[in-house]
């Protein structure tokens, strides 16, 4: 934790955090970690507006998609309809990657007799441009302020999330802890030999997902893939030449596959720090992945005109600096993310894992020493309601 988040007054306002699902589980699964941490650790409370709950109760089984109004994890969850009904707002209102505000919610914060802390909290970035866009003030209509927020990975953002009770319990697991919870998952898998390497895909629609499969079909070693349930599952299947649905195993060559049903959060960090080598999409599993310590292959959402490239490189350029030779991870994500065939730039990866895992190690202790997202936000939010 930063100096300035331990520094914190841990004021218990109330926050109302507004969420718009998109893609089913990216943005909700980045607000429901930072909903609960704040609950948890800095004593906040937490109104946590979504308007897709069904989507949501896929990350978080005690939700029950029929309730309006309801409490999980001491978090108050609220449907965010056509129409919310908005009475009072809090102290903080984050807007949750520009997902705009309902008209009754900036009715509200316009009534109250002190205006509220209004931050919109922006996708994760490591582009340059971002440290100085963070935390600058926006006037916007009817006297009110938006601050926008920007996650990173320099000490001039507000860092990545992080929670003190995932970064204890990762500290403590141990390689029987993972070959206990690998064994509880795919309790049908035989025992591999020692030299297995286990791999987690969790990706995007790929065209290049065959000839991953083939490289790992042809590996030397045994290959066991853990596949959560998701969007390229199809493309999986048909390679197999079978459809293939959670709980079921197949196998070619050197490679084993395990689909799994959609899992919890917890579980899936666990899943995370028991692989060699994670395959992850999006945000939120990309910032879970490096919290892992493990070697990563991240899948950047899809934009127009490539512009996700230019993330995908500004994200190298950080994670790779202090790398000896950074060609074969750098390799492999731009062949991944430019759906082009990938057995050749795999093979020069995973010939060096041992160097990887140390590297992705280094790598989080880097992000420890940022502060966590929850906890720089909470000193931010204070500095703004003296």
């Amino acid at each position: 934790m930063s100096k300035a988040a331990v520094g914190a007054v841990k004021q218990g306002r109330d926050w109302d955090l507004f969420c718009r699902v998109v893609d089913n589980y990216g943005d909700i699964g980045v607000c429901w970690r930072l909903a609960r941490q704040l609950v948890a650790e800095y004593g906040q409370h937490m109104r946590l507006w979504v308007d897709d709950l069904a989507s949501f109760a896929h990350i978080c089984p005690a939700l029950d998609p029929a309730l309006d109004r309801q409490t999980v994890a001491g978090v108050e969850i609220r449907h965010w309809s056509a129409e919310p009904a908005i009475d009072a707002i809090g102290d903080v209102v984050i807007e949750a990657f520009a997902c705009e505000l309902p008209p009754a919610a900036l009715t509200a914060m316009r009534a109250r007799a002190i205006a509220p802390a209004w931050i919109n909290l922006e996708y994760l970035s490591a582009e340059s441009w971002v440290e100085g866009c963070h935390s600058l003030a926006s006037p916007q209509a009817g006297g009110l302020t938006k601050y926008f927020y920007f996650p990173g990975f320099s000490a001039k953002t507000g860092g990545v999330l992080a929670e003190r009770s995932m970064r204890e319990a990762r500290a403590a697991w141990s390689a029987d802890d993972a070959r206990r919870w690998l064994a509880r998952l795919s309790p049908s898998l035989k025992a591999l030999p020692d030299n297995a390497i286990r791999i987690s895909l969790f990706a995007y629609e790929n065209a290049a997902v065959a000839s991953l499969f083939d490289a790992w079909a042809a590996s030397r070693a045994p290959v066991i893939c853990y596949l959560p349930e998701g969007r390229v599952l199809p493309q999986v299947s048909a390679w197999f030449g079978v459809t293939l649905t959670a709980g079921q195993t197949a196998t070619r060559g050197a490679l084993t596959l395990q689909v799994l049903p959609f899992i919890s959060q917890e579980e899936y960090d666990r899943l995370l720090w028991s692989c060699d080598v994670n395959f992850v999409r999006g945000e939120d599993s990309f910032v879970r992945a490096q919290w892992a310590g493990k070697p990563l292959v991240w899948h950047i959402y899809r934009q127009e005109e490539d512009a996700h490239l230019a993330k995908l490189d500004a994200f190298l350029d950080r994670y790779l600096l202090g790398a000896a030779d950074g060609h074969a991870c750098r390799d492999l994500m731009h062949a991944w993310n430019r759906e082009q065939p990938v057995g050749d730039a795999w093979q020069a990866f995973a010939a060096d894992l041992p160097r990887w895992r140390h590297h992705a190690e280094t790598w989080a202790d880097y992000l420890d020493s940022l502060g966590n997202l929850a906890g720089n936000l909470v000193s931010f939010v204070n500095s703004l309601l003296k």
